[in-house]
């Protein structure tokens, strides 16, 4: 290939790097912010309140809108050269002390969102009582402080205006690259997803085994002596089930690209002549970033569509009550 085609690909790539930043980052972040602070206002209500599952539904949505505010919003200002921490090293620092906790928490939450769902669906009785709204919000600290812990790091990594990288505000030095976008590849990402995967199965299995040994029993029970709230209870814990599973399925479709790929950019030399990341490279990251993204922006039009009449019903005395607001306006 000739010097002159691969200038003209790269100066492609490059524009399209800044395209898919700027018009699929803004799409994102409208989809993915309205999406969560919807979320927010549902799982907010009282109908959840004591529900171990929709803490951790909660917990994930404010974080998930923290790493929008702090990571998505800087992909689609770089377009138009506005993002400051590609320049000031300060903003850059904080920026990164941010947004990754933040994208670190949102994973993990959801990851314990599927251990408390297999707890609860479990045979055992012991198990079961684990499933309370107390040690759910004793994992959201340990998630939140060990998040934190694991990105300190950055605060001497992470530096402005840095050529040779996918991103301006990236970490300065080969350890450094090397230990967080590992870090980030696995323990942000493909760990959590691998623990949702596990549980998840694990929960389906549970589940089968427990309808198989007690449907005669509640079928009896239900006939003679049936507990309203205990029935309530049961079908909104059936409807978190439905919504996480689909909403571990979504994560780990549009999430896997970028643990490969920051796995792939660990090792992988930059272009030896500019010493510069390849435009291909930088634009396959940008995907794979965005998507990830993306994958969080979803989980409101998830829990709408598989949470069944108890995740919509909130959400539409919701919009009720902002419309009599408007009216009364």
């Amino acid at each position: 290939m000739s010097s002159s085609t691969e200038a003209g690909n790269a100066v492609a790539f490059s524009y399209l790097t800044i395209q898919v930043n700027r018009y699929c980052g803004i799409l994102i972040f409208v989809i993915g912010t309205i999406g969560n602070i919807l979320n927010i206002l549902v799982l907010s209500r009282k109908t959840f309140r004591g529900n171990p599952c929709a803490w951790l539904f909660l917990m994930s949505s404010i974080a998930s809108i923290i790493s929008y505010l702090s990571g998505l919003v800087s992909r689609f200002l770089s377009s138009w050269s506005l993002d400051f921490s590609e320049t000031n090293g300060f903003i850059c620092k904080v920026r990164s002390m941010v947004v990754f906790p933040a994208i670190t928490a949102t994973f993990w939450l959801i990851a314990l969102a599927t251990v408390d769902r297999w707890l609860l669906s479990s045979a055992e009785t012991n198990r079961r009582q684990k499933s309370t709204i107390q040690n759910a919000q004793r994992g959201t600290i340990v998630i939140i402080c060990a998040s934190l812990g694991l990105y300190i790091q950055m605060l001497y990594c992470y530096e402005a205006d840095q050529l040779n990288a996918p991103l301006k505000c990236y970490a300065s030095t080969h350890i450094c690259r090397v230990l967080s976008d590992i870090s980030f590849a696995l323990l942000t990402l493909f760990i959590p997803l691998l623990v949702m995967l596990l549980f998840g199965v694990m929960t389906i299995f549970n589940i089968r085994q427990r309808h198989h040994q007690v449907h005669h029993h509640n079928a009896v029970i239900q006939h003679h002596n049936a507990d309203i709230h205990e029935i309530y209870r049961k079908r909104t814990d059936r409807h978190l089930v439905i919504m996480l599973f689909f909403q571990i399925a979504t994560l780990f479709i549009l999430s896997m690209p970028c643990p490969i790929q920051r796995l792939y950019l660990a090792f992988k030399s930059p272009d030896p002549v500019t010493g510069r990341q390849y435009p291909l490279d930088a634009f396959i990251f940008t995907v794979s970033l965005l998507s990830m993204y993306l994958a969080n922006g979803l989980s409101f039009y998830i829990y709408t569509i598989c949470g069944g009449s108890t995740f919509q019903k909130g959400l539409f005395d919701i919009f009720h009550r902002f419309r009599r607001m408007i009216v009364e306006i």
